[in-house]
């Protein structure tokens, strides 16, 4: 199962944060931007060439058990056709949290990691630490060709025109249903709702009750997550943020509190007021139990929890796209989970190449089949889906090619961007507050969801003095 990050670490940083973006190279253009390191100073593939033992690589990353010992496997693989030329020694170093974490620890110290996996939240914070590389340095210097990587990918993490960082683990989020108790209800699990009245119709019918009047089974149940509040508004064509998602400017505002987004926390509290969707609150613990154990038929969470879905439910599990707040909404997905970032700032010609070298590795056809198909994560080349561990996967289990099918309909632009924004994992977190003070105190949705825009103000204000 998918435990959720609450980003506590990046949210706790405060007044340490701004400290140590103070004393960063940062400037005031769209998103922000340090580390303007160009193809000219992009070390080229004859500095591995003739060396008396191999660039050791530190790579720190956030993977653990199964998808740990798939990545583990990559970088086994990479180092035994690179012997005696590179060698990656991979690093769990906790949760997202935690690996941001060390990472800002590392740069107060001068001993950063070649190479680190930083999740979606933290990309704002890393452009403006000027630490890195941006991966546009090294697809300029080598002219590599960017054409099989997905675009929504791209998409994500490219500012200001230029990629920041490399695409890795990442997901989009679907609705699963109870493909058994749909066909209960005389419905067809091949054709899930696809918006929020569509929701409500279906889970009207899915609603059991038992003989004494109690709820055995609710038509839907999902958590209160903050990732769901962007995702609606990238699906409404809404932004997240001002000045262009940040894109077009630093980010000065939230907009969660657009009428879009008002439209979905009414929904939400009507669902709950009538008994056809459990009130889970914000753990995606518990959003995920109510699923797999039959309390609700209808649920919304990550890709990353196919898996565990299949694996702890005793019915058939089904999967579509993330529905849309109206018919008519445009549609579109953002992605989450993180990307690669090569640090240049105390590292050696050799080591940055080193780290490159091994982000090309993983970016291959071949290892993206080897990634998806262990993981579930989806695959950055494109053409991954087309290797013989995801033709296996996918044949197994075909609820795999709907989130592939979803991104590959999304359109690319600043609102499937997501927002760019130095305070992310707060701007999350307030959202969330703001959605369960809706659903648990008298505040209206409009007024709880203002309330958490105007908490989150103040964080956004600090930590645009600080690198501005």
């Amino acid at each position: 199962m998918t435990t959720r990050r609450r980003s506590t670490a990046l949210v706790a940083a405060g007044a340490g944060l701004a400290l140590l973006l103070s004393g960063c190279s940062s400037d005031d253009g769209g998103g922000g931007g340090g580390g303007g390191a160009s193809a000219s100073d992009v070390p080229g593939a004859e500095v591995l060439d003739d060396l008396d033992s191999a660039v050791d690589v530190e790579f720190w990353h956030s993977m653990d058990s199964t998808n740990g010992q798939v990545l583990n496997g990559l970088i086994s693989e990479f180092n035994a056709e690179n012997e005696g030329r590179v060698k990656v020694t991979g690093t769990f170093q906790g949760d997202y949290d935690t690996t941001l974490a060390q990472h800002r620890a590392a740069i107060q110290q001068g001993d950063t990691a070649n190479l680190i996996m930083v999740y979606d939240l933290g990309t704002q914070f890393m452009i403006d630490s000027g630490q890195t590389v941006p991966a546009q340095a090294f697809i300029d210097k080598d002219d590599y060709d960017t054409g099989d990587l997905e675009d929504a990918l791209l998409n994500y993490f490219t500012v200001d025109g230029d990629l920041r960082s490399f695409p890795f683990n990442n997901s989009t989020p679907l609705m699963y249903v109870n493909r058994d108790a749909f066909e209960e209800a005389g419905l067809d699990p091949d054709v899930p709702p696809k918006d929020l009245a569509e929701i409500r119709e279906f889970a009207e019918k899915l609603t059991v009750r038992g003989s004494d009047g109690q709820i055995q089974q609710y038509g839907f149940g999902a958590a209160v997550y903050g990732w769901f509040v962007e995702q609606f508004m990238a699906r409404a064509a809404v932004p997240y943020c001002d000045n262009g998602n940040g894109r077009e400017g630093r980010a000065g505002e939230v907009l969660f509190d657009d009428p879009e987004i008002i439209e979905v926390v009414e929904w939400w509290q009507s669902m709950i007021e009538d008994e056809l969707a459990v009130q889970v609150g914000r753990s995606t613990d518990d959003a995920q139990a109510a699923f797999t154990s039959g309390r609700a038929a209808m649920t919304l969470e990550s890709t990353g929890s196919l898996g565990g879905f299949l694996e702890q439910s005793d019915f058939e599990v089904g999967a579509g796209y993330f529905p849309l707040i109206s018919a008519d909404d445009p549609g579109g997905s953002i992605i989450g989970g993180a990307s690669l970032w090569i640090n240049g700032e105390g590292h050696s010609q050799e080591q940055i190449r080193g780290s490159w070298e091994f982000v090309q590795f993983l970016m291959t056809a071949e290892s993206q089949s080897k990634w998806h198909a262990g993981t579930g994560y989806l695959s950055v080349n494109t053409n991954g889906y087309d290797g013989p561990e995801a033709k296996e996967r996918a044949a197994e289990f075909p609820q795999f090619a709907v989130a592939a099918a979803q991104l590959a309909d999304s359109e690319t632009n600043v609102n499937t961007a997501g927002c760019m924004m130095g305070v992310m994992a707060d701007s999350r977190m307030a959202s969330e507050e703001g959605w369960e003070a809706a659903l648990t105190t008298s505040d209206s949705a409009e007024t709880a969801m203002t309330k958490a825009k105007e908490t989150v103000q103040r964080k956004i204000d600090e930590y645009n003095d600080a690198v501005g």
